[in-house]
C-alpha cells in the first residue's frame, strides 16, 4: 500500500475532516506527515488552556504520540511548521522547541497567523518525519 492512515491512542478527536496522519512508502524508507495539533477543547469548545507554554507542551506530547503510532520519534521529524497567533511568544516556544527537536533540528517555519480553528488557540504545529523501513535496514545489513 502506498499510504497508510495513521491514528494513536489518547489523540483527541479535532474539529474538521481529516486524517491525523499518513505514512507514505518510499520503497526503503517511509515519509509520514503529522497533521497540524492544536490544544485541545475544553466543554465550551475553547482551549482548554490559554498558557502558551501548556499549550506548546500539549502539541508536542501529540505530535510525539502521533510519530509513535507511525513507528517514529520526534528525531525523525525532518521538517516542522510552527504557527502563532502571537510572535512575542516565540521565546518561550522557542524554548520548549529546543527540547523536544534536540537532535534532530528539524528544517522549519515559524509564521504569525490571525487566529486557529479551536478558539483560544496560540500555536499549531504540524510535522514531517521520515524513517527507513525496518526490513531496508535488515537487508543491508544481511548484504
Amino acid at each position: 500500500m502506498l499510504k497508510q492512515q495513521i491514528t494513536a491512542d489518547g489523540v483527541g478527536k479535532a474539529p474538521g475532516f481529516f486524517s491525523p496522519a499518513y505514512k507514505i512508502d518510499l520503497g526503503n524508507a517511509e515519509l509520514i506527515f503529522v497533521t497540524g495539533q492544536q490544544i485541545n477543547q475544553n466543554e465550551n469548545g475553547q482551549a482548554a488552556t490559554l498558557d502558551i507554554a501548556e499549550q506548546t507542551e500539549y502539541v508536542f506530547q501529540q505530535l510525539q504520540s502521533i510519530l509513535n503510532a507511525a513507528g517514529a520519534t520526534m528525531d525523525d521529524v525532518v521538517k516542522a511548521q510552527i504557527f502563532l497567533t502571537d510572535m512575542n511568544d516565540f521565546p518561550v516556544v522557542s524554548k520548549i522547541r529546543e527540547k523536544y527537536f534536540a537532535v534532530s533540528k528539524p528544517a522549519s517555519t515559524l509564521v504569525e497567523v490571525n487566529r486557529m480553528v479551536v478558539p483560544g488557540a496560540k500555536i499549531e504545529i504540524e510535522v514531517t518525519a521520515v524513517i527507513e523501513k525496518i526490513n531496508a535496514r535488515k537487508g543491508a545489513v544481511d548484504e
